[in-house]
């Protein structure tokens, strides 16, 4: 699936319904030029679906591109991570990683190898678990995992001495801060080795003397307090390194333990998401209770891109989207119900669709939503230039069937008009061309053809779906009819619908065709003339979904549910509409 733009900051999308006419593609152009026109930035004009030959023919004749395709703008892991990710190396220290999690506040870090491939993580549970008193195992409460050039980096210290610092081993921390005749007798009972073993110790002469005498492996001075500088010497000459820390004894004590290095600590087990995962399909993932604090982002090969945390998922999402030519949610692109609606320009029957605030909803009973973005021109004392009224008149044309369908209105003809003048283009013309522009049915395959302005309804809970395309006759239509018929019905299935129509417009006559796929009991009622068996439909004088067809198939389900039709269909009747798999 074609993954949409990644909206910067300010970015909306103008944008019209699934599987787009003329007027919805040029209502888009239009609105966002005329954002542009007002000084308004951020305004992008979109389409949620396919170009179709008429569509190509009107955006050629008046140079102008495509609207960019965006296919769903549900909120992806991208939109709502966190990029500016602290992480921490995997030969780091605890140190260091407690550094990072006190100043940056943060509840999980990531650890990282080379390529900033995730190895891990580590939180501040998993580093106090080094920390947390074990009286029951005293010799593990000494025990530090690290080098001397670590322990000099924890403390901050001065060098003295150093000798093999940067080799990594088991050393074992003790304080020498017993009376020199008890001193090293509790190591000795442990069967600690001095070569392991760190002894952290103020400015007692005869410790430092009896620790190098039996060769520790370092001796650590706190306060700053400076040992003779024949103690250095001797400790030189026995190979015992010398550290002088800026800290007091217990608190060097504790900074030498967390020197340890992380990758005993490091947890292994972490989840991860890619960037362009749904938000709506990771949320579970960080349900309170048993999930993880926060979901590592990783792309294709590992590389970390950011953090998604459960405070990120709550946060708003940047896309914002101005729908033109349809305000019901089923017609919108997908996930439009998971971002900001800013506004809604519109001329047709109001649908179920709510926002989190109030917005700007413009809604006219007239022919075409160019109609009302030309208007919008006008009131501003705005002119379009010659281009862009081409193609609000492209829009008006097509949707009124050049003045000449039932929904015309007026102020249709007034604007038509107007943008003619501008354009230098008298409308016949301009009609002519669009409507000679080629065969939608000789041009798409079936299955294109019954997607062509297709559009979903729900009524007395009944889920249908209604498609159009005008044609020059119906010679092209009959030639096809069975793969059309074919194509029909697997996009009823397809899309689990009740019914299906796809309604074919001779735009000479002004009269259309009907086919039907769906429930036999709905077919049944409907009262115009059978041209063919029982699915095939003559309908004089209809050439509007909006103002003929849709009202009076929606008076038919009116009809079957006051009867109870509905509710006495059988079990697995399509009017029980499935649910979908969760």
């Amino acid at each position: 699936m074609t993954i949409p733009p990644n909206p910067t900051s300010g970015t909306t999308y103008v944008i019209g319904h699934r599987n787009p006419d003329a007027d919805s593609i040029c209502s888009a152009i239009a609105y966002a030029a005329l954002k542009e026109r007002r000084g308004e930035t951020g305004y992008v004009a979109a389409r949620c679906g396919n170009s179709n030959a008429r569509i190509d023919s009107i955006l050629s004749r008046f140079q102008h591109p495509l609207p960019v395709y965006v296919s769903d703008v549900s909120p992806r892991v991208r939109d709502l991570m966190n990029p500016e990710v602290v992480s921490v190396a995997a030969n780091s220290t605890c140190a260091e990683a407690l550094e990072l999690i006190d100043r940056h506040d943060i509840r999980l870090l990531p650890v990282t190898g080379p390529d900033q491939r995730v190895v891990g993580t580590v939180s501040l549970p998993h580093l106090g678990g080094i920390f947390i008193p074990r009286l029951s195992e005293p010799r593990l409460m000494r025990q530090v995992y690290t080098s001397l050039t670590n322990i000099v980096r924890a403390l901050k210290a001065t060098s003295l001495h150093l000798r093999d610092e940067n080799t990594v081993g088991q050393l074992f921390v003790r304080l020498g801060t017993m009376d020199i005749k008890s001193f090293w007798k509790v190591s000795e009972k442990e069967k600690i080795p001095p070569a392991l073993a760190v002894i952290i110790v103020g400015d007692r002469r005869d410790v430092q003397e009896r620790a190098i005498e039996i060769g520790v492996r370092a001796i650590v001075i706190t306060s700053n307090l400076e040992p003779d500088a024949d103690i250095v010497e001797r400790a030189k000459a026995k190979g015992v390194s010398l550290i002088l820390s800026p800290h007091d004894s217990a608190t060097t004590a504790w900074v030498v333990r967390t020197a340890s290095l992380i990758e005993r600590v490091i947890e292994a087990d972490f989840t991860s998401v890619h960037p362009d995962a749904r938000i709506e399909d990771v949320r579970r993932k960080l349900a309170p209770g048993n999930g993880p604090a926060a979901l590592m982002v990783l792309n294709e090969q590992g590389a970390l891109m950011g953090v998604l945390s459960r405070s990120d998922v709550l946060k708003q999402v940047k896309t914002r989207l101005v729908l033109v030519d349809h305000n019901e949610i089923t017609q919108a692109v997908p996930g439009a119900d998971q971002v900001t609606i800013a506004e809604i320009i519109d001329h047709h029957r109001l649908g179920a669709l709510n926002t989190a605030q109030p917005i700007l909803f413009i809604n006219e009973p007239v022919g075409s939503t160019c109609t009302i973005i030309a208007d919008l021109f006008r009131r501003d004392n705005l002119m379009p230039d010659a281009n862009l009224a081409g193609i609000m008149m492209s829009g008006i044309i097509s949707d009124t069937l050049n003045l000449k369908g039932p929904t015309a209105t007026p102020k249709d003809a007034t604007i038509l008009e107007w943008l003619a003048g501008i354009a230098g283009l008298p409308a016949k013309v301009l009609a002519d061309a669009i409507f000679s522009s080629g065969s939608v049915i000789l041009a798409s395959p079936p299955a294109k053809v019954v997607r062509s302005d297709f559009k979903v309804y729900e009524e007395e809970g009944v889920r249908f779906a209604v498609s159009q395309v005008e044609e020059l006759g119906f010679a092209n239509f009959w030639q096809h009819a069975r793969e059309l018929a074919t194509a029909l019905q697997d996009l009823r299935q397809a899309e689990e619908l009740t019914f299906a129509c796809l309604l074919v417009t001779d735009i000479n006559t002004q009269n259309s065709l009907l086919m039907v796929k769906g429930d036999a009991g709905l077919i049944q009622r409907i009262s115009y003339a059978h041209v063919e068996k029982d699915e095939i439909f003559d309908l004089p004088g209809i050439v509007s979904r909006k103002k003929q067809l849709i009202p009076y198939l929606t008076s038919l389900l009116k009809e079957m549910a006051a009867e109870g039709a509905v509710a006495r269909a059988p079990t697995r009747s399509p009017f029980t509409r499935k649910r979908r798999p969760s």
